[in-house]
């Protein structure tokens, strides 16, 4: 599992949600004579459905280096060891799809499994996971819900239910996502690297 599912699996975990694995991205760039064009259009070569976690799914978008110019014929940056988290000055652009919390609830769930899958298609942020599911980065994160509910957790014990389209601003907190409906979330993530004050 991991670049471009497109078995059976992948095809059911998508069955319950509106937001396809193999999303559409286009890439744009300047030709030699400098005028804008398309430089790619499909989808991203990083696109995981997880076997471990049914309904999961992660699709790393882009991805920047730190002072990195812009370039007239972009190479793809993404690959499948590439940290999902962005160092400082860097930048990381995800779509994630969350299943239902019923799905880590269920009998049959193999936790040990479920973190080493997510160990091998998360790298670089798997491993800021607690056992609660709470995490932190270090980055000025974007997000916007492109469909379904999620819900925000976070260390004061507060929790805020977040609705398609509404949009989140989150500084390098402790959190945890929860999906406590019954179907799937899908959130796209702008992650930008930065450093801690006074760390």
């Amino acid at each position: 599992m991991g670049q471009l599912e497109d078995d059976g699996h992948a095809r059911a975990a998508t069955a319950s949600s509106d937001m396809p694995l193999n999303i559409r991205r286009l890439v744009t760039r300047h030709d030699a004579q400098g005028a804008s064009c398309v430089a790619s259009d499909g989808a991203p070569p990083v696109c995981s459905a997880y076997e471990h976690i049914p309904g999961m799914m992660t699709r790393l978008v882009w991805a920047t280096s730190s002072g990195e110019p812009l370039r007239p014929s972009p190479a793809d940056p993404t690959s499948p060891s590439l940290s999902h988290v962005p160092a400082a000055g860097e930048s990381r652009f995800l779509v994630v799809t969350f299943p239902p919390d019923r799905v880590f609830a269920a009998a049959e769930f193999d936790g040990a499994a479920a973190a080493a899958e997510n160990a091998r298609l998360s790298p670089g942020l798997a491993e800021l996971f607690e056992e609660t599911g709470f995490h932190r980065t270090d980055s000025t994160d974007y997000g916007i819900v492109l469909d379904g509910q999620i819900t925000l957790e976070l260390s004061d014990g507060s929790k805020t239910r977040l609705n398609r389209h509404d949009v989140i601003v989150q500084n390098g907190t402790r959190h945890a996502w929860r999906n406590e409906t019954d179907r799937p979330a899908t959130l796209a993530f702008i992650l930008i690297g930065a450093s801690r004050a006074g760390e």
